[in-house]
């Protein structure tokens, strides 16, 4: 499996934070903004920017002085055999804000060993999961989470895939036609949002976008009953702008 070489604007920013937590977690003592900006040659807007991101999460943090450390976070992170379980916390606990940002049930998915994986979501009674009445595995050209992992796979990647997965028509939406399929995959920017208008069930809109971490694919999706897909690109932008703490997480 080949991993296509662009990547979408939160992996840039992710790359970002990695080099500025490794510059404070230098500094014992803490370091200042001014010196982080020296160090890491970032400019102190995009710094500034990131060092908030970092303290919201808790990877990062401000002491009296206005200097920063390590936080918490980064320090449960890193601690051996706990490190498993703060990562699954710290993740539904993301995916759980992410959903009452966005007003939706989202997922985290990732593609290994040739297959689909839901690694996580997040639903509630008001803001409920897809119906799974065909197996996700068996419908990545019909899902904007399958579509948006192919779009992360090379040709040969993608043409793997289809040829153990059937285009089966799953609504009158769905893209049944592998060389269409292959063609709007090739057409999709990767930092724009892949969408699913009804094409895997009837009555349901959704969204995804890349969460890469080293050469692992992934992605971060949302769902909404139709009757709310005026709201759909909206809160896929929403669901960008927030994907980079996922990344981050995966990433340390």
């Amino acid at each position: 499996m080949g991993l296509k070489p662009e990547h979408s604007a939160p992996f840039h920013s992710v790359r970002y934070a990695l080099r500025v937590l490794e510059a404070i977690a230098a500094h014992r003592d803490g370091v200042t903004e001014a010196d982080l900006s020296q160090e890491t040659g970032l400019p102190p807007g995009h710094l500034a920017h990131l060092l908030a991101m970092l303290c919201r999460e808790n990877y990062a943090e401000q002491l009296s002085d206005g200097s920063y450390i390590v936080g918490e976070s980064l320090v449960l992170l890193g601690s051996g055999g706990d490190r498993e379980r703060a990562l699954d916390e710290r993740l539904q606990r993301t995916l759980a804000d992410l959903r009452d940002t966005v007003g939706a049930a989202v997922y985290l998915s990732r593609y290994k060993d040739g297959e689909l994986e839901v690694t996580g979501y997040a639903d509630s009674p008001a803001m409920p999961a897809v119906n799974e009445w065909v197996d996700f595995r068996s419908a990545l050209h019909a899902t904007a989470i399958g579509k948006c992992l192919l779009g992360q796979l090379d040709h040969n990647g993608r043409k793997d895939h289809l040829s153990r997965h059937r285009t089966a028509r799953l609504t009158s939406r769905t893209i049944t036609d592998e060389r269409l399929l292959l063609n709007t995959l090739d057409r999709q920017p990767p930092t724009v949002p892949v969408l699913d208008l009804q094409e895997y069930a009837v009555g349901t809109v959704c969204a995804a976008v890349p969460v890469t971490a080293g050469s692992s694919v992934g992605c971060l999706a949302l769902s909404l009953p139709v009757e709310h897909a005026h709201r759909l690109r909206r809160a896929a932008e929403t669901l960008s702008s927030k994907a980079a703490p996922v990344m981050l997480s995966l990433a340390i």
